[in-house]
């Protein structure tokens, strides 16, 4: 798949946007800026392989190698120790937010068991929408074969909108499901 066609689509989203909070200004128009895909991996403390086993994960969904989270302090209570590596994520722009975008509206979440959209409640009131995906499995990119354990991830859509309403109008014109 390639990025063109929800390129494309932005621009149509634009002029509906544009029209239904009537914007003075193109700049003012809300737009995705990036999209922040991070997979925590608290079993990394046990065994410090399984953080190449998420690492590769993430790489096949999202096209692109991670970086790798470290601890920014100890906690005893969970056995972290500071600079340990807990997690990996990964920031995708441009051709590639938009390719991710589509894999995950069109591939990735009709897979999920039981869904039935997003909650409203998850905009953070700045326009930026974080939901989690509990199983890797649900992209195709994944092997269930050779997976070694199920593992969930953040997924966090950055826009330049204002307010939750225009993102929210701006994510609904991209197909993305949400409850009534």
């Amino acid at each position: 798949m390639s990025a063109k066609r929800f390129k494309e689509r932005y621009a149509k989203i634009r002029e509906e946007l544009q029209k239904e909070f009537s914007y003075s200004n193109v700049h003012e128009i809300p737009a995705i800026k990036k999209i922040v895909v991070n997979m925590g991996v608290g079993e990394a403390v046990a065994d410090s392989k399984v953080i190449g086993n998420a690492v590769n994960d993430l790489t096949l969904i999202s096209g692109q190698k991670p970086v790798i989270t470290i601890a920014k302090k100890s906690i005893a209570s969970y056995k972290v120790r500071e600079g340990m590596k807990i997690g990996c994520k990964v920031t995708l722009r441009k051709d590639r937010m938009y390719d991710f975008l589509e894999r995950l509206v069109f591939v990735a979440l009709p897979r999920v068991k039981e869904f039935k959209g997003f909650n409203k409640k998850s905009f953070d009131g700045r326009g930026n929408f974080t939901f989690g995906i509990k199983e890797q499995i649900v992209f195709p990119e994944i092997n269930y074969d050779k997976i070694d354990t199920i593992r969930g991830m953040d997924i966090t859509i950055v826009t330049s909108a204002k307010s939750d309403d225009e993102a929210k109008s701006l994510l609904s014109a991209f197909d993305l499901p949400f409850m009534n």
